[in-house]
Parts: C-alpha cells; structure tokens; sequence
C-alpha cells in the first residue's frame, strides 16, 4: 500500500519566493559579462608584442628549445608554459584558447573579489564587488586591457593571495603570492598586504613559516627546472638598465600620465564613493589601501608606465568602492553601477572599432617573410615585433627575439641609453656566434628610424655589410637576403 500524498505546503500571499543561492546567481551573470568585456579580445589574432612573444617562445619551447638557454626573457616561466601547453592541447595557430584563459582569469578574479566582499560586507557588497571589477577590468587600451599577457593573469593569483590570508590559509596565500611572482615579477607586491594581515591576525611565528614555506616551494622548484643561475639572471639581476628611463623622461612621464587618466575615467563611478567615506566614515579597511599602495609601487617599478601595469591597481580599488559603497545610501550604489556601465561601455566600443595600424603593418611584413623564404629557413626580424615570426610561421635565428634586449631599447626610449653597451650582459657575443654559426636567410630591418637602426648598431651593420643585399622594402621594412657570394653556411 503506498503512502499518502500530503499536500505541498501553500506560500503566504503576498511572500516572495526563496532566493537562489549566491553563488547559482551570481557565477553565470560574471561569466557572460566576463564574456561580453572580452569581446574585442577575439577580433583580432593577438594585440601586442608580448602576446607575439609568447608565442613565439612556445613555439621554439614545443620544439625542444630550453628557456632562458636558447629562447630568452626578462619574465618568469609561468605564462611561457602556459601558452606552450595551450599549443600543445589545440595547435599553435591561434591565440582563441590563450584568449579564452584570460577571459577565465578575469572571471576568477571577479569571483573571489565577490567572495572576500560577501565574507566582509555581505551579499549585496560581494555582488558589486564582483561586477565592478569587470566592468573596470577593460578600462585601458585595448591593446593593455584585452591582450592575454602578463597582468591579466597575474590578477587572480594576487586575489587569491588575500582572499587566503583573509581566512588564515597561510600556506595557501604563499603559494598565491609565489604563483604572481611566477607570472610576472611585479605580482610579489600582493606580499604587502598578506604580511598586513599575518601580523593583524595575532601570533606570527608560525603562519609566518607557512606563508614563506608556500611561496619559497614553487619558486624554488621553477628556479631547479630552468637553471638557479639564469632564473636569477633572466628573472631579477639582469634587467637593471631596463628599469631607468634616463634621456627618456617627459616622453615617459607623458605615458604614465596618459594611462592614470584613461584609468580614472575607467573608475569614474569608483572614485568619488571612495572619496566621499574618506569623510564620513572608517571602512576598516587598512589593509586594502596598502594592497593599492604595493600595487601602485609595482607599476611605478621600472619607470615605464606602459598601460597594462595599471591592471594590478583594479582589484584594490574595486573593494576600496565595495566597501564604501556598504556604508553610503543606496542611490551611490546605483550610480556606481550606471557610471561604470556607461564607462565600460566606451572602453568596449574602442576595442571593438579602433583601427590597429601596427598590427596590420607587421601582418604586411609576415607575409613577406613567408612569401621570400621556405619553411625552413631562418629568419632575424630586426624590430620590436616578434609576432612577425609567428604570423609568417618561421625560425628565429638568434634567441634574442626584439631588439631591445640587444640595445636596451622599449617602449619609445629614445634617450642615450640605447646601443650594444646597454644591452643585456654578454648578449652580444652569443649574438655574433648564432650569426656565425647558422646565418639567417632573410634580415627584416624593421627599425623605422628608431634608436636601434643599424646604423647605430655596428654589430648588425657589419653582419648586413658583410653577406646580405637589399631585397625589398615592405611598409618601411627593409628586407635583406643572403648574398650569393656569402660564405656558404656552416654544416648543421
């Protein structure tokens, strides 16, 4: 005999049904926003140079090269890795899936902001924590805020690493930190506010051996499979003349000044709550300003200014507003939101519409390349474009794949620290033996009248002197092939 059926219990008139849980809520709406912020990212094959340079260092990686051996950067391993396993698992054709993990990294990122902001504020707070940051998230350049580089992926790590810290996951916050290092050298600066909240949290002898425990084991696991000796070099010793910008001054304090308004127009819904409290009331916030401090010292760190490096200062603002907005009345709330909106909005419609005439030129000169050589033919592309070698799908001939690690050379620096005597130590006579010892087939001169042009660099004048004659010239690219009265080339 089956039981009875018991009537399904009647809502009261006039109650509102449950709410879902937070998280069944809020993760779908972050990921189709995530999704919408990014759209730009999928216009194009890749946006900037270091995208063109990862990949070209995945490729050479995919193919037995050894990093910091005979494919060289001043970054940490973590994000070549990543775009080599990436080409492993989908092809090296296309950057979508490297696009599609910084879409996931955004959307991370988004997520445990939400979670420290709900754990602090509630759930309304995690709820606009969570947003904002994803509508400030593209308030750069195009070129700075949708390209899968660096700093994109270094945010979920320093979130990560306070979240933790915020619960007293003292291994788990070192590991974070480690993982930002990892990505790119200005993610250790997240440490400041984990020690903020080790030393806030009480005792300190042991979380503080775990925090240094869960950082000091990746590193120093990275360092063993690349080399102790170049991963000190590569990663910390051997970029001090990159980090001045002597005889380049108003032409980089310009940039920084450039970026820090696009940023703050980007934030225009953010600010003014964050002003206002600073009035009003006290957010118990003393560990977030010093997050915003760290993360400042980091883009200041170098004195290069470039747009990307303001992404680390998204995070700490997003949860300065949340928290501001927790103790101002509703109607600040909604005019964060619209303003960000709106703000987002414009920073969509010039990643979706801007022309990018740099991209286009270097397209030019791929084909070029691919056109003028066999596939497998080394080439030496003479610029700060590596992405050349990966749209014309060919060898570099040296490890040095800009110019700039040969001549100091970046971001427009066109001061008197620009030559051979400021390149990175001994990168010249390994230079000179790579040429000698499988000279490249085709030489693209694609300086432009920049600092860096041969005729400033005798090196490279003597080696187009010495075997090489003009072939062509594409968009101001001066093409170079090998002479036919060169010696012939070494054995392999």
């Amino acid at each position: 005999m089956s039981a009875p059926v018991l009537p399904r219990p009647r809502r009261p008139a006039g109650a509102r049904p449950a709410a879902p849980p937070f998280w069944r809520s809020l993760l779908p709406a972050l990921a189709l926003l995530a999704l919408v912020t990014r759209l730009p990212s999928f216009r194009l094959p890749l946006w900037n140079p270091d995208e063109g340079y990862l990949a070209v260092q995945a490729r050479i990686l995919a193919d037995g090269g050894v990093l910091y051996d005979t494919v060289v950067d001043r970054k940490p391993p973590l994000l070549p890795w990543l775009y080599e396993t990436a080409f492993a698992l989908f092809g090296d054709q296309s950057l979508l899936p490297l696009q599609l993990c910084a879409a996931a990294a955004q959307l991370l990122t988004a997520a445990l902001l939400a979670s420290i902001a709900r754990r602090r504020w509630g759930d309304a707070a995690g709820r606009t924590a969570g947003v904002l940051h994803l509508f400030v998230s593209i308030g750069l350049n195009p070129e700075d805020a949708q390209a899968a580089t660096f700093e994109v992926f270094i945010l979920p790590f320093t979130v990560a690493a306070v979240w933790c810290a915020d619960r007293g996951r003292w291994c788990g916050a070192g590991v974070a930190v480690a993982a930002a290092f990892l990505t790119k050298q200005t993610g250790g600066a997240v440490l400041a506010p984990v020690l903020f909240l080790l030393w806030r949290h009480g005792p300190l002898r042991g979380p503080l051996f775990r925090t240094a425990f869960g950082f000091c084991l990746p590193v120093l696991y990275a360092a063993l499979l690349t080399g102790p000796h170049r991963f000190l070099f590569w990663t910390v010793t051997g970029s001090g003349s990159y980090a001045s910008f002597t005889g380049s001054e108003l032409h980089v304090l310009f940039r920084g000044l450039a970026n820090t308004l696009i940023l703050s127009f980007a934030c225009a819904g953010l600010i003014p709550p964050v002003l206002r409290v600073l009035h009003v009331a006290r957010t118990g916030a003393a560990d977030l300003w010093l997050w915003l401090l760290g993360a400042a010292g980091a883009v200041v760190l170098g004195f290069h200014f470039f747009g990307h490096y303001y992404l680390q200062l998204v995070p700490p603002i997003v949860l300065l507003a949340t928290a501001a907005l927790h103790v101002l009345p509703w109607r600040w709330r909604s005019r964060a939101f619209l303003t960000s909106a709106l703000t987002c909005t414009v920073f969509l419609a010039w990643g979706l519409l801007a022309p990018r005439p740099e991209l286009a030129h270097v397209r030019k000169v791929a084909q070029e390349v691919k056109t003028r050589t066999e596939p497998r033919d080394r080439v030496l592309v003479w610029g700060m474009h590596p992405e050349a070698y990966w749209l014309a799908d060919r060898t570099p001939a040296s490890r040095y794949l800009t110019a700039g690690l040969l001549t100091n050379y970046s971001g427009g620096r066109n001061g008197p620290q620009v030559g051979e005597k400021y390149a990175m130590a001994g990168a010249w006579p390994v230079f000179r033996a790579e040429m000698a010892a499988r000279p490249p087939a085709l030489i693209v001169d694609d300086s432009r009248g920049k600092p860096f042009a041969p005729e400033r660099v005798p090196t490279l004048r003597r080696l187009l002197a010495g075997g090489y004659e003009e072939l062509t010239t594409v968009d101001g690219a001066v093409l170079y092939v090998r002479s036919p009265s060169a010696a012939p080339e070494p054995p392999r």
